[in-house]
């Protein structure tokens, strides 16, 4: 199993969520988060504001998926044709073991 972890711009996480259950990826889970990349903030007028609003999606799947799930992200996520700063970063770590909370279950 492996651990995907998306930062999206906020505007974005209807729409790639919407894509991701039609590509028959229901199990998200949805954090809002703030923080910044590259662009170290935005300065509108004389103020810096250095955290930016984003979501954070995390999933646990099969490894096998992977390369599906990101491009079902990357295409939902990205801004424009050729995508703008800020449009975020999807993290993948390997999961060792997962356990399910109601029957104490290990799962891998």
């Amino acid at each position: 199993m492996i651990l995907i972890r998306a930062i999206i711009r906020p505007e974005k996480k209807d729409e790639v969520l919407a894509e991701l259950s039609q590509a028959g990826f229901n199990a998200v889970t949805v954090v809002d988060v703030v923080g910044r990349g590259k662009q170290k903030g935005i300065k509108i007028g004389g103020v810096v504001y250095d955290e930016i609003p984003k979501t954070l999606l995390l999933m646990a799947v099969r490894a096998e998926y992977k390369q599906e799930i990101i491009k079902v992200i990357m295409d939902a996520a990205k801004t424009g044709e050729k995508g703008a700063y800020g449009d975020g970063k999807i993290f993948v770590t390997p999961v060792s073991e997962v356990y399910t909370v109601s029957s104490g279950m290990k799962e891998l």
